[in-house]
């Protein structure tokens, strides 16, 4: 299955999917059919989006991919990845609601306070965008 046929990814998705997971054949041993397979093995039940979205987030943690490859170091990444994301899941979702709230307010009335509130969904924000750019953080 070459990934570039058809697949509708931007050139830079491609570049990050072929660095990492080594669609053409050179540099990193493991390839991302076969991380999938691996986490289908730890995670039978898992639905296909689940599958990629952790090759993805595990590709951007692990240093070197081919690594993964071990179970035991699969199944700990997998585990810390899992608790990472229900984490800034739950800070995303808290988030949510305070800025509904504050979206219920006028912004030229707004106190110090719920700027900070804003700030601090700019850091959960830039938290769940690491976890799939793999990129640092925005540092607030």
């Amino acid at each position: 299955m070459n990934a570039r046929v058809s697949n509708g990814l931007g050139s830079s998705t491609t570049r990050l999917l072929s660095s990492r997971f080594d669609l053409d054949g050179v540099g990193v041993v493991m390839k991302c059919a076969e991380l999938a397979q691996r986490i289908e093995d730890l995670q039978p039940n898992a639905d296909v989006s689940d599958v990629a979205r952790l090759c993805l987030l595990l590709s951007n943690v692990e240093e070197a991919v081919e690594q993964l490859a071990d179970e035991e170091i699969l199944a700990t990444a997998w585990q810390e990845m899992g608790l990472k994301l229900q984490s800034a899941t739950d800070q995303h979702a808290a988030m949510t609601e305070e800025l509904e709230c504050l979206a219920q307010t006028d912004p030229k009335k707004f106190s110090s306070e719920q700027i900070w509130v804003l700030i601090r969904a700019i850091k959960v924000q830039s938290q769940v965008l690491q976890l799939y750019v793999g990129e640092a953080a925005l540092d607030v």
